[in-house]
């Protein structure tokens, strides 16, 4: 046929049984592609979420009273699991979760439960073991950090506060009907561990309740499982959790006062001894872009002008060298024995 000709015999539609057989065809693709697509999405989405409870995030209930006000019964907080995987060490007024050294969650008797239905159990066994659900058996507890290794945390002071190597604490996050302590102690922290108090001191069992133990009460840095940052439910609720305010104040044990560094251009800030900290996996982006940036500075871009290609018959290249002695210049000529580069 000529070129923009059309057919001369009518083209042949299919009948509407033959419309009804396509479209049937076509609903079947669908469905067998969608029951082949759910199970791979569920699979995809309790791998993820696992991922999660082992290495990043993980959610956990507050059963008892013993951080009241601050979390009260029933609130889900989220614990930071992936700090300490690069490093990150807990600091004074940090609230974590860490495991039961031994002996401080009581034993209680477990009530009768009726089974519940078939096929209920093991999808609850399984949404516990993804961190969806909280476990029964995880023996968890959650304090706040008062003093670290090499700290002297003692009770109480002629104004009847705690105090961390000489330095009395105003405690905002104590219980409104708590002081800051009834029990007595004095305590020097030994490397490595973590004295832990309830914010609701008269409700917690924390290291004040195991001086008689070879380490004096305080918990293994090794034990800590992650840094509670937020509490996410209930809304009404929603808080961040950190306190580092209060232990501003407090330098290192030895007595000497450390040094209160300026404005720096750092990423990383200081800590509470005067310390760099090393910046956190959320603030490595940013690190090395700055990196990058002072890379590319430390060398001279050059624009040129190419005699061929492109429209009008040039085209820009750029190039770029390191940097030479000082005062040294590269010029480049171009047509006419102009410069072209700079």
């Amino acid at each position: 046929l000529p070129t923009g000709s059309r057919p001369t015999t009518p083209r042949s539609l299919p009948t509407r049984a033959e419309r009804r057989r396509l479209a049937k065809k076509v609903r079947r693709k669908r469905r067998r592609s969608a029951v082949k697509e759910i199970p791979v999405l569920i699979v995809l989405a309790l791998l993820i979420a696992l991922v999660l409870k082992t290495f990043l995030v993980q959610a956990f209930v507050i059963p008892s009273g013993s951080m009241e006000q601050t979390i009260k019964i029933g609130d889900r907080v989220l614990v930071d699991k992936l700090t300490p995987n690069f490093g990150s060490k807990p600091q004074r007024g940090d609230v974590v979760v860490f495991k039961d050294p031994g002996g401080w969650l009581q034993q209680e008797n477990a009530a009768d439960k009726e089974d519940p239905p078939i096929g209920v159990k093991q999808a609850t066994e399984a949404l516990k073991f993804i961190g969806l659900l909280p476990s029964d058996d995880e023996q968890d507890l959650i304090k706040r950090v008062v003093a670290v290794g090499g700290d002297t945390v003692k009770c109480c002071g002629t104004d009847g506060r705690v105090t961390v190597n000489g330095v009395p604490l105003n405690e905002p996050y104590l219980h409104p009907d708590d002081r800051p302590s009834a029990v007595q102690f004095e305590v020097e922290v030994p490397t490595g561990r973590l004295f832990m108090m309830g914010d609701h001191r008269s409700n917690s069992a924390d290291s004040r309740f195991h001086l008689d133990e070879p380490d004096r009460g305080t918990v293994s840095e090794e034990e800590v499982v992650g840094r509670a940052v937020v509490i996410a439910w209930p809304f009404s609720n929603w808080t961040t959790l950190e306190e580092r305010e209060t232990f501003a104040a407090v330098t290192r044990a030895s007595g000497s006062e450390a040094a209160v560094p300026g404005p720096s251009h750092r990423v990383a800030t200081p800590d509470r001894d005067g310390m760099v900290r090393l910046p956190t996996p959320a603030e490595l982006p940013l690190v090395m872009g700055v990196v990058g940036l002072h890379r590319i500075g430390r060398g001279q871009w050059h624009v040129l002008r190419s005699g061929c290609g492109g429209f009008g018959g040039r085209r820009t290249i750029r190039t770029r060298r390191t940097r030479g002695p000082a005062g040294a210049r590269r010029v480049s000529r171009g047509r006419g024995g102009g410069a072209a580069g700079r």
